[in-house]
């Protein structure tokens, strides 16, 4: 019997790391607080075409409607009901995005919220997105039905019922975070009901989910939700395919929680990623580029088979969650290229681009005071759809990182380059770099303040390649830079450390 359980186990883990991607694509895009209608056409008109292959989406479960702050974006990370209805859109909109998307092969991630209800202070009421009746203060969800017998407050020994103290594991998985309503995931009728939500977008034709705030949930009890778990939709996954899970785990070291409890599970949220490479990308105390030749598990990362890898995300590119200022993020957009450019072009980890949306920011001591606000929206609350300028990019507020052509072309360098390891590190011992991938791509950076002047061994067969940073391969010709490499490999490479863009990309389907 113990061989058996084991065996399950093992079988129900190996499964939950692939993210079952499409036709050689390798990357997600998280387009946040999008609307379902938008995300469908997204998938048809610009993702598959351009190799992305899958979307993360914002939570569908019916959410709290918050007035005070105005319908801020963290509203849809507290559920009133597992309901499918959201700001983004109702179940049937849903159902027809992620079909739609999966029939151009864009598979869809949700972000499933299940650690937790609304906030204790979230009153009784209607005030949700769906308009079903509950009441926080006696912890009473109708609609799911979850009651105060659901909840884990008997299970915490803080005085405010809160998370105190980070260094205690059991106030940090059995008590409420930020005053969030605690789920006793240890019930199996709690964790039947998380199932069931689950199991419900997995038929809908699902291929997996991020899950949120993991670190607050005992990974025994997330390995009995996640076996509970149906295989994929053999509509559009193969038949036995398990749903991919990523948990969302918050582990700069220095708590006794660490990601590697969760490996075993799924995919884990590596946020050293982006911190690290953020004080790299800044030379913040110290840090050169030529320091990450070794970057990935050589900087105390996990294993690259167990991470799901960012620049930034929803949380940190406000100030939230991890990393603190050297998150890089689209509002420094040249560093931001840089640096989704070298993670797109490293092997280590899945890879997410963010898609965004601006708001106005107002820094007080170093603190965004607008750090909540929603996506784009009308007076009533209701999302803004995504317009298209005629350039590609998006209007309205809508940042659409994943449509500029240094990031897009990068998406596809990495689909390029998928299967071929490490080589060919150059480095000048500061902040100039240059790595290959086996014969099917190479990638030059300079983030000196001055220019690198330099012949490099790229790997790639002789030819005349076309640079996807600066412009696009289009036919026979190229609308930017051309790079020469000779019969031998080696190229010449001229970067001015004050271009719009100081870095250099080429690849096997770049070449003329």
């Amino acid at each position: 019997m113990k061989l058996l359980v084991l065996a399950t186990l093992l079988g129900l883990s190996s499964a939950q790391f692939d993210p079952h991607m499409k036709d050689g694509r390798t990357s997600l895009v998280h387009l946040f607080e999008w609307r379902w209608a938008d995300i469908a056409e997204e998938c048809e008109r610009y993702l598959a075409p351009n190799g992305y292959g899958g979307v993360q989406i914002s939570p569908p479960s019916e959410n709290i409607v918050v007035t005070n702050p105005w319908q801020p974006w963290w509203q849809r990370y507290q559920p009133i009901s597992y309901n499918l209805c959201s700001r983004s859109g109702n179940e049937n909109e849903l159902r027809d995005m992620i079909t739609r998307c999966n029939n151009v092969g864009v598979n869809i991630y949700v972000d499933a919220v299940i650690n937790h209800m609304c906030g204790a202070g979230g009153g009784e009421g209607k005030h949700s997105s769906c308009g079903t009746y509950f009441n926080a203060n006696t912890e009473d969800f109708p609609s799911v039905p979850y009651s105060a017998w659901d909840f884990n407050d008997g299970k915490c020994n803080t005085g405010s019922g809160d998370i105190e103290n980070y260094n205690d594991i059991y106030q940090v998985r059995n008590c409420r975070l930020v005053d969030l309503l605690d789920l006793a995931l240890g019930k199996d009728y709690v964790r039947g009901k998380v199932a069931e939500y689950m199991n419900t977008l997995i038929d809908m034709g699902v291929a997996g989910f991020r899950v949120d705030a993991c670190k607050h949930m005992w990974p025994g009890d997330l390995s009995a939700v996640f076996g509970r778990l149906n295989n994929l939709n053999t509509k559009w996954f193969s038949s036995g395919s398990r749903p991919f899970i990523v948990q969302e785990v918050i582990d700069l070291g220095g708590e006794p929680i660490t990601a590697s409890e969760y490996t075993g599970l799924g995919r884990v949220t590596e946020f050293k990623y982006g911190a690290k490479l953020g004080t790299v990308i800044r030379k913040w105390n110290g840090e050169k580029l030529s320091y990450l030749v070794n970057w990935g598990e050589g900087w105390g990362m996990m294993a690259s088979g167990k991470a799901l890898v960012f620049v930034d995300n929803h949380d940190n590119q406000r100030g939230h969650g991890a990393g603190g200022a050297s998150i890089v993020t689209f509002w420094d957009s040249r560093l931001y290229k840089i640096a989704v450019g070298l993670m797109l072009a490293h092997p280590y980890g899945v890879t997410r681009v963010m898609s965004s949306y601006r708001w106005d920011r107002n820094i007080v001591n170093g603190q965004d005071q607008n750090d909540w606000m929603g996506p784009p929206s009308y007076g009533d609350g209701t999302t803004k759809p995504v317009p298209i300028n005629p350039d590609s990019t998006c209007a309205d507020g809508w940042v659409c990182e994943h449509r500029w052509r240094q990031i897009r072309n990068m998406v596809i360098f990495r689909n390029v380059v998928n299967g071929e390891s490490l080589s060919n590190w150059w480095d000048n011992g500061s902040n100039q770099v240059a790595f290959g991938r086996g014969s099917r791509g190479f990638i030059v950076i300079n983030n000196d303040d001055w220019t690198l002047d330099a012949t490099l061994n790229t790997g790639l067969p002789g030819g005349t390649y076309c640079d996807v940073i600066s412009g696009d391969k289009q036919g026979s010709s190229c609308t930017g830079k051309q790079v020469q490499v000779g019969g031998d490999g080696y190229a010449y490479f001229n970067i001015s450390n004050s271009e719009e863009d100081s870095f250099i990309a080429i690849h096997a389907d770049s070449k003329l």
